[in-house]
């Protein structure tokens, strides 16, 4: 089970994954959450180099899931890893963002991905439940919104070693 990398030890799952992709190929997923806040067991930058360096041993293909809630820290940790991964792709604010980008070093990057489900919400929940709690503070049960449910992502092209050479946002209705 992949989790973010910084999170404390006793934490089921590990930061790092190698996945077989279509063409046999070895593709590293990593996954590190931001500290600008959120709460983490460690800052992303203190642990990612050493996760790069292990994932390079097993791929070349590498790509970045940076969970985090500010765009700064995403932007970054892109320019941080430019040249060391394939790709750095945030997640977390559940909107898909209009910077995707190749960086000089050929590390595809992009602020946040975008959401997967239903879309007529508020992230996801309904959106009278998510108003009725930020207008009173009271907790409420929230559920699962329906409607207007899409897929969000990016898809990345890359060299044999590695190098970003495409990034595209993907937005599609399902089904």
């Amino acid at each position: 089970m992949i989790r973010p990398a910084n999170l404390p030890a006793a934490v089921p799952g590990r930061g790092l994954c190698v996945v077989e992709a279509r063409d046999g190929s070895a593709v590293a997923v990593l996954n590190v959450m931001g500290s600008l806040t959120l709460t983490v067991g460690a800052a992303p930058f203190e642990v990612v180099d050493a996760l790069v360096e292990e994932a390079r041993t097993q791929a070349a293909v590498v790509l970045l899931d940076f969970h985090a809630e500010a765009t700064s820290e995403k932007v970054a940790m892109a320019y941080w890893l430019d040249g060391r991964v394939t790709a750095v792709v945030g997640t977390h604010t559940h909107v898909q963002t209009a910077d995707a980008r190749i960086l000089a070093g050929g590390t595809a990057a992009i602020t946040d991905a975008g959401m997967t489900g239903p879309h007529d919400s508020v992230i996801g929940v309904e959106a009278r439940l998510a108003i009725h709690r930020l207008r009173t503070g009271l907790p409420v049960r929230f559920q699962t919104a329906e409607g207007g449910v899409r897929i969000e992502g990016v898809v990345i092209d890359c060299d044999a070693a590695g190098r970003a050479t495409a990034i595209e946002p993907l937005v599609r209705p399902y089904p």
